[in-house]
């Protein structure tokens, strides 16, 4: 008798088991499987606009007459201080390369 109600509340107890891991894993793949819509708004909120990318001295010089050579040029956070430029060496990608120049603080050469 004992081991008859022990196998019957085995039963119950398995049966109920079996029915909350069903449960769960229908509620994931239904969740998974939602409207297009959701999921798009869902990546959309995740994604962070993108920054633009700052350009290096040489795709600035580029377009200036003779690649920037006598003009002054600094960086933006640089306050009083600018280099004149005085020569470029590009490499072979267009993008990089040395440069040669006169600093000035003020207006004044260093």
């Amino acid at each position: 008798m004992a081991t008859a109600l022990r196998a019957t509340s085995l039963e119950k107890t398995s049966s109920l088991f079996r029915f909350s891991f069903s449960f769960l894993r229908n509620l994931n793949t239904a969740s998974s499987a939602g409207s297009p819509a959701v999921e798009a708004a869902a990546v959309s909120e995740v994604k962070k606009p993108k920054r633009k990318k700052k350009k290096n001295f040489f795709e600035v010089a580029q377009f200036l007459p003779q690649w920037g050579i006598g003009y002054h040029m600094a960086k933006t956070h640089w306050t009083d201080v600018s280099y004149q430029i005085t020569k470029i060496n590009l490499y072979k990608d267009g993008r990089h390369g040395k440069a040669w120049g006169i600093a000035h603080k003020a207006g004044n050469f260093l």
